[in-house]
């Protein structure tokens, strides 16, 4: 006959006490912090290359949530530099002669892809392929 399962009390104190311990990092933890490590999970989770692990002058896919937009000029002519961030890194896009694109404003997710290449300390994509996410 086979032994029945006595229900133990302490299991249940400890996953409880995990629980608890969560739900208390999430509430005290800087909203800041927690925006950072939400966006760093979706753009894992599509598969594009974390920003603090992009090499220059390789292809790169770089994915992330613009945090600003702004327009410079570069050799008498217009661009567009969009700066999109993972929150492990950023990348800033720019877009020869181009003063705007539509969809491209503070606060979107999107898409990069292109060959990077170092100016400074920032990488820089020109002319990227871009998709606009959800």
């Amino acid at each position: 006959m086979p032994r029945r399962k006595l229900y133990d009390a302490s299991q249940g104190e400890e996953e409880a006490g995990v629980a608890l311990g969560k739900a208390m990092k999430r509430l005290t933890k800087p909203v800041d912090e927690l925006d950072r490590e939400a966006l760093e999970k979706y753009c894992s989770d599509l598969g594009a290359t974390p920003m603090d692990h992009i090499t220059a002058r390789r292809p790169s896919r770089v994915a992330g949530e613009i945090r600003a937009v702004r327009i410079v000029p570069r050799a008498g002519a217009p661009a567009m530099e969009v700066t999109v961030s993972d929150g492990r890194g950023s990348v800033v896009g720019v877009f020869l002669g181009r003063r705007k694109i539509p969809g491209l404003s503070p606060g979107r997710r999107v898409l990069f892809a292109g060959v990077a290449g170092k100016d400074g300390n920032r990488y820089l994509v020109y002319n990227p392929e871009y998709q606009l996410l959800g």
